[in-house]
């Protein structure tokens, strides 16, 4: 029986990471943000039921409608929040030129550039086409992990990296998780991931490091670490190649 606190890091965490009908925890603490992370693994999971159970009703249906329509219902249901991070992201690296500071101030800008526009483009293009194919295979039900994976890299993320900015609610993130939950939840669920896919499982777990690997090195060499944008850009570009991989391991 979890206790009223966990239930309420639980809360917290739904409303942020998603739309998902979650009660509303009220005014929150940065220790409670902090640890709410624990629980992000978990709305991944149920942000990945969101689109396989839609894959499933839609069986038999055209299948670039049906995913036109399982795109929709993944977008919405994380309500855009990563898309507007990479956008931020991409408006930011581009116009930064090379500038921390520069950067970091162009991606508070709530204006998006045509290079934002233009990922996002791209981004839902390359899922649409990843869709489309995942769901001419059969294989739709495999949406179910790919959300659940980019949340365990988000907290890896948390766990290895400094946040580039003094306050925000990544810094409550980041500053008061509890880090050994938190590692030990990662290790066990991508180890129940591996064992319950098998080799594919594998390959998923190997492009969620590479992609960790390549981002955070990126996020050091040009902020010296983290931001919320650079997070939900990593949880987008994450997802892409989750199902692009998943599309290709399935022949």
């Amino acid at each position: 029986m979890f206790k009223p606190f966990h239930l309420r890091s639980v809360w917290i965490a739904g409303r942020f990471l998603s739309r998902l009908p979650f009660p509303d925890p009220g005014s929150t603490t940065a220790p409670e943000i902090g640890h709410s992370v624990v629980w992000y693994p978990l709305i991944g999971l149920l942000l990945g039921a969101v689109s396989a159970s839609t894959a499933w009703l839609l069986t038999g249906s055209d299948t670039g409608v049906a995913a036109a329509l399982v795109l929709m219902a993944w977008v919405w249901a994380t309500g855009g929040l990563h898309l507007d991070g990479i956008a931020d992201s991409a408006d930011g690296w581009v116009g930064g030129l090379g500038s921390r500071e520069r950067t970091l101030e162009i991606m508070k800008d709530p204006r998006c550039g045509a290079m934002g526009v233009t990922v996002i483009g791209l981004v839902l293009i390359a899922k649409f086409a990843g869709l489309q194919a995942l769901l001419a295979q059969g294989d739709g039900w495999l949406l179910l992990w790919l959300p659940l994976l980019a949340r365990v890299q988000l907290n890896l993320l948390l766990l290895t990296t400094p946040y580039a900015r003094t306050q925000g609610m990544a810094y409550a993130q980041a500053h008061y998780l509890p880090r050994r939950t938190v590692w030990l939840t990662s290790g066990l669920i991508a180890a129940s991931v591996g064992g319950i896919l098998g080799a594919l499982g594998a390959a998923l777990l190997l492009t969620m490091l590479i992609v960790l690997v390549l981002a955070r090195r990126t996020m050091l060499a040009r902020l010296n670490g983290f931001t919320g944008d650079t997070a939900g850009a990593l949880i987008e570009v994450t997802e892409t190649a989750l199902l692009i991989v998943a599309v290709l391991s399935s022949f």
